[in-house]
């Protein structure tokens, strides 16, 4: 079979697989990869059948990934990045010039952490990276691309909607020991000068009268604070899944989800190296669902 590895591993069964994995059910996968049920579920045995490990049950809820799924899954994905940048080398010219980029600090260091397989791709393909809390300018030329959370309110920028970014409530195991004991929550939360941002108004609202210890302006700030025992921060997962010092801690209320889009000016989505850097991250996000949403 052409897609069968020398391992005995066939692409089909991991692409089945990861997908399965990602939309925890047979007819969402079925959908998304444009084949029937039948085909998921034969492709899905094959492959565990071929390793000869459970990689997933099957609950009320969905299928969950076992302790083996999750590491065949973390191949899977990096099988899956590979065969994308053979994909994006097909045929394409060589890239050259600066892509400019802005983010918030948190989406702006998960973004650099992941460049490097780019990079190797297109070596004269330059990156500049923004992490102003000002939103810099795309169509005043400030910036060819820009992730921010939340639906472009203005017209003149091509918006794809590339995560919904999930939030949970985080601290040390020594916070998780201590709300187990009935102790009250201190929080972490925003200073003045960021009581505009959705998540800070959101705390003010739910958590009137409770503690807030440390206050900062950016997540990163309060990452820190949270890591270093000084309360419970209100977190987005893919941000605290970087800190293995943090743990998810039960508190009534979640915290809602935000959408994170990538915004590219319409005069220049067709330019090459913007359109590859975009489509690279579009993809990348996408594969990363389960990490935005915190499962």
């Amino acid at each position: 079979m052409a897609d069968r590895f020398y391992t005995g591993l066939d692409w089909s069964d991991v692409r089945v697989f990861a997908a399965l994995a990602r939309h925890g059910s047979l007819s969402a996968t079925a959908r998304a990869l444009a084949v029937n049920h039948a085909t998921v579920a034969r492709r899905f045995a094959n492959l565990e059948q071929t390793l000869g490990a459970k990689l997933l049950e099957r609950r009320p809820t969905g299928y969950k990934l076992t302790a083996a799924g999750r590491q065949a899954l973390e191949a899977a994905t990096a099988m899956e990045q590979s065969a994308a940048a053979l994909k994006m080398l097909q045929a394409a010219p060589a890239l050259a010039g600066l892509v400019r980029m802005t983010a918030t600090p948190s989406v702006a260091s998960y973004v650099i952490a992941r460049l490097k397989p780019l990079q190797e791709m297109h070596p004269a393909l330059d990156f500049e990276v923004t992490t102003e809390r000002s939103r810099v300018s795309l169509p005043r030329h400030q910036s060819d691309i820009a992730l921010r959370l939340g639906r472009p309110e203005r017209g003149g920028i091509l918006g794809r909607r590339v995560a919904k970014v999930g939030y949970g409530y985080y601290g040390t195991a020594e916070w998780r020991d201590r709300l187990n004991d009935g102790a009250t929550p201190t929080l972490i939360g925003f200073d003045e000068a960021g009581a505009q941002f959705p998540e800070a108004r959101w705390l003010a609202e739910r958590f009137r009268g409770v503690r807030i210890g440390f206050r900062s302006n950016y997540q990163t700030g309060q990452i820190a604070a949270a890591c270093a025992g000084l309360g419970i921060a209100v977190l987005p997962h893919f941000l605290a899944a970087t800190e293995p010092t943090l743990v998810r801690l039960a508190l009534p209320q979640k915290p809602p989800d935000r959408e994170l889009w990538l915004l590219t000016r319409n005069d220049a989505r067709n330019a090459s190296p913007v359109r590859t850097v975009s489509d690279y991250l579009v993809d990348l996000m996408r594969r990363e669902r389960a990490l935005f949403e915190g499962r």
